[in-house]
């Protein structure tokens, strides 16, 4: 099969790189993870691509009117985007594109590639998350906010063409292998 889209959202602190760090450690040579472009602060440990690009408002709102984007959203009160460039180029190479987006950038993505696979990784309870969230290295100043928006994101699951609930990671990360092993077929 011709390499593709992959979508992958989820609430923040979820799992969902963690879902996506696996698969790309184990299947290199089929996936690749796209980078997205933010207007976010950097956190600590963080560098310019790794795991944003860090654009100012500024830059972001230009390569939005260039049609760089083939998708941007806001979310948390920052901007995201992913760079349509970087997509083709992963497709020349015949390799699946992981995107981890929110279910703005999901729904944007969809609309513009209609046959991406979507997969939406949903936390075991809004408890769990908070805990997740406050353990979080270079914590999160927008703990509240990330809640809220978890409820509304979580609304949004059935949308997607898969949903899985990562309550025990290995259990989740088999059921998310099967979808994986299905789309290699």
């Amino acid at each position: 099969m011709k390499a593709q889209l992959l979508i992958i959202a989820a609430p923040s602190g979820a799992g969902k790189n963690t879902f996506i760090n696996r698969l790309i450690q184990e299947r290199p040579d089929r996936f690749v993870h796209s980078i997205s472009y933010t207007t976010r602060n950097m956190r600590e440990g963080e560098l310019d691509g790794n795991p944003y690009y860090f654009l100012t408002e500024e830059d972001f709102r230009s390569k939005m009117a260039d049609n760089f984007f083939a998708e941007w959203a806001e979310v948390h009160g920052n901007l995201y985007g992913t760079g349509r460039a970087q997509l083709e180029k992963h497709w020349a190479d015949n390799r699946w594109v992981v995107m981890d987006v929110d279910v703005k950038g999901a729904e944007n993505l969809k609309k513009e590639y209609p046959e991406a696979v979507s997969v939406f990784i949903l936390p075991p309870s809004i408890e769990t998350l908070r805990h997740r969230l406050s353990a979080r290295k270079g914590k999160t100043d927008d703990l509240e906010l990330r809640l809220a928006n978890a409820v509304d994101e979580m609304l949004r699951a059935p949308d997607f063409d898969h949903q899985i609930t990562n309550d025990n990671f290995d259990q989740a990360y088999a059921e998310f292998d099967k979808i994986i092993d299905n789309l290699l077929k």
